[in-house]
């Protein structure tokens, strides 16, 4: 049985592990957590997408995941996963702008 990661997300808990796990977690996991962000905030983007991207960053936020956070070097691997298949799941619902907000934010952090 799978868990209902979508309880876990809030927009205040995704802006609170951002911010505690961007060095840690990398520019690559960053940009695809703010990529699927920004598209879940679109209103244009349909409620199936929504639905998946907000199971995604509940996993991403869960503290409760397969591999914890905390491990060095592979705590954030699993997270990494959801997260790309999320956006290979909702990849015809990404928009350049999307894409060019994600930049933004990694350019402004990294």
């Amino acid at each position: 049985m799978s868990a209902d990661f979508s309880v876990s997300y809030d927009e205040g808990s995704f802006w609170e592990k951002i911010k505690n796990f961007a060095k840690k977690a990398g520019k690559e996991l960053i940009e695809k957590a703010l990529i699927l962000f920004y598209t879940l905030q679109d209103p244009a983007t349909p409620m199936w997408a929504k639905t998946v991207i907000v199971g995604a960053l509940g996993y991403f936020i869960s503290p409760v995941d397969a591999i914890p956070d905390f491990i060095p070097g592979v705590g954030l691997t699993d997270d990494l996963a959801v997260l790309a298949g999320a956006m290979v799941t909702v990849a015809t619902c990404i928009t350049p702008e999307h894409q060019a907000k994600a930049q933004s934010k990694i350019a402004e952090w990294f």
